[in-house]
């Protein structure tokens, strides 16, 4: 067995116990605020600032394109089918970290979103920035805007147009 499969092999597992991982906190977290929030006050965790308020939502971001549920499964499935083949084609070198874990968190992110919807019919929001009066969101809101943003700023400023060469080539060996 050569190395490079071996390193290969090594990565897809450790992006598979991290997906895994961030989507059972994620899950975890909103049962959470389901049994400590549901049906009750805002706990109030930093006064003007943060509280924690349970919200069924429906729709997208922003409350968009309410009772779309199937438009929203359709696009997580999407992403995350996406996701997984580009994780198989980028190399498994540390220059590549980065891209790595932003991938593995925006479908984790997706696919934890998924779960509320293809079970529930809607997504349970919890987090809520009162200070600007910002959308109510979750933890898979979180990987998915944070890891979007770190992803933006490698693309822009890590990476130069030959560290994509993999994928003109059809994938770098591992």
């Amino acid at each position: 067995m050569n190395n490079k499969n071996v390193s290969r092999r090594k990565v897809l597992v450790w992006e598979l116990v991290l997906f895994l991982a961030l989507v059972l906190f994620d899950q975890w977290t909103k049962s959470l605020a389901v049994s400590a929030l549901k049906g009750k006050d805002p706990a109030v965790m930093i006064p003007g600032v943060l509280e924690l308020y349970y919200l069924e939502n429906t729709g997208a971001a922003f409350s968009m394109l309410e009772n779309a549920q199937w438009l929203f499964a359709l696009i997580a499935v999407a992403a995350a089918v996406f996701i997984a083949y580009l994780l198989s084609k980028i190399p498994a070198k540390r220059h590549y970290v980065p891209l790595h874990l932003c991938l593995v968190f925006i479908a984790a992110g997706a696919v934890g979103n998924l779960i509320d919807r293809l079970m529930l019919h809607y997504v349970r929001d919890f987090i809520y920035f009162v200070i600007i009066n910002f959308p109510v969101f979750n933890v898979a809101d979180i990987y998915v805007t944070v890891a979007t943003f770190f992803l933006i700023l490698s693309v822009l400023f890590l990476y130069r147009e030959e560290d994509f060469a993999f994928w003109k080539r059809g994938g770098a060996k591992r």
